[in-house]
């Protein structure tokens, strides 16, 4: 699968021509990481179904896990109703966060906890 230009024309990008990318695994719901994603990275994830994302420090494509690994499957993408954002469901390979953690999520620093009443 390409990206279409029906496709193409629905995504809303920033002002350096990306899209956030929040990548979840796809059997526990789990917010894995977010990346960027440029075209050419949404059009490789989409032909590939291996997570592909835009380095902005590197500025350059980078597949998940081609140096560590820890590769992503992609089972699925979404557009979010503004068609600024898109939502991976991946079955991810160990890790998914440079750190080393499962989740980039995975933190003790948390701004609400789950528990407290809203």
């Amino acid at each position: 699968m390409s990206l279409s230009p029906e496709l193409s024309a629905r995504l809303k990008r920033n002002a350096d021509g990306l899209i956030a990318a929040v990548v979840v695994d796809h059997a526990t719901s789990d917010v894995l990481m977010m990346a960027w994603m440029n075209d050419d990275a949404l059009e490789s994830t989409l032909t590939t179904r291996r997570g592909t994302y835009w380095s902005r420090s590197r500025q350059e494509l980078w597949v998940k896990g081609e140096t560590s690994g820890h590769v992503q499957h992609v089972r699925e993408v979404r557009i979010d109703c503004d068609g600024d954002t898109v939502l991976l469901r991946v079955d991810q390979t160990g890790p998914a966060c440079h750190t080393g953690e499962r989740t980039c999520f995975d933190t003790d620093e948390r701004l609400l906890l789950a528990d407290e009443d809203a």
